[in-house]
């Protein structure tokens, strides 16, 4: 970032409250983090100790927000003229760059040794990996140079799930990748509902996102192909040692819904006034949310029902 960038970050107004150093390590994203890592710990065949649980989900936490921090800190200057993101600890003046830095330095190398430390050392370096991996690759390489930005810099967010798996087990397997793969693949279609309706954002920002550098029509063909695509990933854990019958039918309603939204956008007519049009696309972003809370929901309630012999296959 240039010297001009980082003192127009710096001057705002009143000093840093507890709530912006938590605001920095995107509590939001964090949450999400939790939930799935969470799962994939609990729908794991090895039974981990409700405290060496605890732990594993604490540091994944922390070394989730340690990245957040990192992304806070070098995207400081594109958050800054984004609508969106503008009102963030950095770019709004609360917290100096040099503190975010700091912050998601320090937090990055403990979260990984103390989850080495207290589960094993192969759940602990997923857990760097995907730090590094957010952090670098995601926020510092693909996210101004390419627009694949969203599609590549998904595994970041993906990666929590199999994480918990190795948490449990040491090691990654089929369902592991299966809970990596929904993910990954629900990551475009969840972020290009968003962009087209914040497509001004990234316009100022000059992030090369898919609306800025291909198009609103080509970026409703693409939510489209990748929920295509996501569908038989999604479908296909419940026919995994995860899976099972509630799991399945949870499944296929919501890639019907899912795919019924991405076909409404891709066939939106572009004359169209703006606001039906956003209706649409917000419509489909928000429902996208509750999409992958539910798909994780239902494979934590196959797990639980498991025991009494009412879940799995």
């Amino acid at each position: 970032m240039s010297d001009a960038t980082a003192n127009s970050t710096t001057s705002g107004p009143g000093e840093a409250q507890f709530g912006d150093y938590v605001a920095l390590l995107k509590p939001r994203v964090m949450s999400l983090v939790v939930f799935t890592a969470l799962v994939g710990l609990l729908v794991a065949p090895v039974a981990v100790p409700p405290m060496i649980g605890f732990t594993a989900i604490l540091f994944i936490a922390i070394g989730a927000g340690a990245s957040g921090a990192l992304n806070m800190w070098y995207d400081a200057d594109i958050d800054g003229v984004m609508k969106r993101t503008a009102r963030r600890p950095v770019p709004s003046g609360k917290v100096a760059p040099g503190e975010a830095l700091g912050l998601g330095i320090a937090l990055s190398p403990m979260s990984v040794a103390m989850l080495g430390l207290a589960t094993n050392w192969f759940a602990a370096g997923l857990l760097a990996f995907t730090i590094f991996f957010y952090a670098v690759i995601y926020t510092i390489w693909l996210k101004r140079m390419t627009p694949q930005n969203i599609v590549i810099g998904g595994a970041a967010g993906a990666f929590p799930p199999m994480i918990g798996w190795a948490v449990a087990t040491g090691g990654v397997s089929l369902e592991s990748a299966l809970m990596f793969g929904l993910i990954f693949m629900w990551t475009p279609p969840h972020f290009w509902a968003l962009a087209l309706f914040m497509k001004s954002d990234y316009h100022k920002a000059k992030v090369p996102m898919l609306t800025v550098t291909h198009g609103r029509e080509e970026t409703r063909r693409q939510i489209l192909i990748y929920t295509i695509l996501l569908v038989p990933v999604a479908i296909g854990a419940a026919f995994t040692s995860i899976g099972g019958p509630l799991y399945l039918a949870v499944a296929v309603a919501l890639n019907a819904i899912f795919l019924k939204g991405a076909w409404a956008i891709w066939r939106r007519d572009e004359t169209v006034a703006e606001a039906d049009a956003y209706a649409t696309e917000k419509k489909v972003f928000r429902f996208s949310l509750y999409y992958l809370f539910l798909h994780f929901g239902a494979l934590l309630a196959e797990a639980a029902l498991r025991p009494y012999g009412l879940g799995g296959w």
